[in-house]
């Protein structure tokens, strides 16, 4: 707690996400890897050396350390202008400020997955480890900006062992995911057969690819379907006229023939489980209409899964997830709470933005003054600037709308 309690940095937030802009803003927006180095140059040249910049095609953010008598709000807001060509009020528009605890907990909120367009999914937490390692390379972290991604990591690990934020799947390709785990567990150790080449087939079998199935066979009436989902898929193909072969030979199946006629009798799946030895064989059924006869899931080792299953499966995780964002937000307010060592009361953005004349006519009088001398002019300018920080930047009146 000592170490909490002598920090004397500020802490601001200045970004857009999903719910302040549009996605055509945050495109426009947009910090490529290539422009970080010069992005970080800018924050120098401003004085903030403690900054970790997050882009995604969900969020735009600069969080910052800095002293108290320093305007970061003003000048980062100038610096997106510059880099997105656009003026201070189109960014101004669509962009938050967040200072000291609300900043805080807007950092704890996004760790914890709470600020995602979808709430849980914790694709951030790799986004900020791997913004924070650039940041850190950079030599734009330190010790104020360490102590607080560590804390909200902490923090972060707390909610997922508390909650069950993370737990339930939100999107069918999710839910298709999860039923194959619940099943076969390690989807590394399974077998999977795509039957057909509709669109939602294909989804599902990226989605079961992206959480770690090892093995995919594409197969189609029509050969050269088959060749060209294959090639998509990066995966194998199989002949239509060996399906039962490829039916024994997988633990998953889906289909996505799109038919009017089943593409998966009884029969053909009795016999597939039989020459499996009972082993059981997970049936997705992504056709519209169905491709399996839907007398399949009275079978002791086949279970039918339809997309109307899914998405049942989908709106009870919603339900999970809502309840577990409950929980994980009180974490949140009770951790942020805690850090307490920032500034209780929040900057007047207004304020600040008004103040920046001031400290530009400030810094042309250190460079008159210093004759030249760069360094002179510095130590001029911080020496004004302390001595005028007050009425720089003004903490805002206690009033109805203070959130402390």
């Amino acid at each position: 707690m000592t170490k909490q309690l002598e920090q004397k940095k500020h802490f601001m937030v200045v970004g857009a996400n999903h719910r302040s802009s549009t996605m055509l803003f945050r495109d426009k927006l947009a910090i490529r890897d290539s422009q970080l180095a010069q992005v970080n140059e800018r924050l120098l040249n401003v004085g903030i050396n403690q900054s970790l910049v997050v882009s995604t095609t969900d969020r735009i953010e600069v969080y910052v350390c800095h002293d108290p008598f320093t305007n970061p709000a003003f000048e980062i807001i100038k610096l997106l202008s510059a880099h997105a060509g656009m003026g201070r009020a189109e960014i101004e528009a669509q962009t938050y400020v967040l200072a000291n605890n609300e900043a805080v907990r807007h950092l704890l909120a996004v760790c914890c997955a709470l600020d995602s367009l979808v709430i849980g999914d914790l694709h951030i937490r790799e986004i900020l480890t791997l913004s924070y390692k650039k940041a850190h390379q950079a030599g734009m972290s330190g010790v104020d900006l360490d102590f607080l991604i560590d804390k909200a990591f902490a923090i972060s690990d707390r909610v997922l062992m508390e909650t069950e934020i993370s737990r339930s799947p939100v999107s069918i390709p999710a839910a298709a995911a999860q039923v194959t785990r619940d099943l076969h567990g390690d989807l590394a150790q399974c077998d999977a057969l795509l039957i057909g080449a509709g669109e939602m087939g294909e989804m599902l079998a990226t989605s079961l690819l992206s959480a770690g199935l090892s093995h995919l066979v594409v197969t189609h009436p029509i050969i050269s379907k088959a060749e060209a989902l294959g090639q998509q898929l990066n995966c194998h193909i199989g002949p239509i006229e060996e399906l039962l072969q490829l039916l024994v030979n997988s633990d998953i199946v889906l289909t996505s023939m799109n038919s009017r006629r089943f593409s998966l009798t009884r029969d053909t799946i009795t016999s597939a489980t039989t020459m499996r030895r009972r082993k059981p064989i997970l049936l997705i059924d992504a056709g519209v209409p169905g491709d399996i006869d839907h007398t399949t899931e009275e079978l002791e080792d086949a279970f039918l899964y339809t997309l109307d299953d899914l998405e049942r499966v989908t709106r009870e995780g919603a339900e999970t997830r809502e309840v577990g964002a409950e929980k994980a937000w009180k974490i949140v307010d009770e951790e942020a709470n805690q850090l307490s060592f920032f500034s209780q009361k929040p900057f007047n953005v207004n304020e600040q933005r008004a103040s920046a004349g001031s400290i530009e006519k400030l810094r042309k009088k250190a460079v008159i003054d210093s004759l030249g001398d760069a360094d002179k002019a510095t130590r001029l300018l911080l020496q004004s600037l302390k001595r005028n920080g007050n009425r720089l930047v003004t903490p805002m009146e206690d009033g109805p709308n203070d959130t402390d």
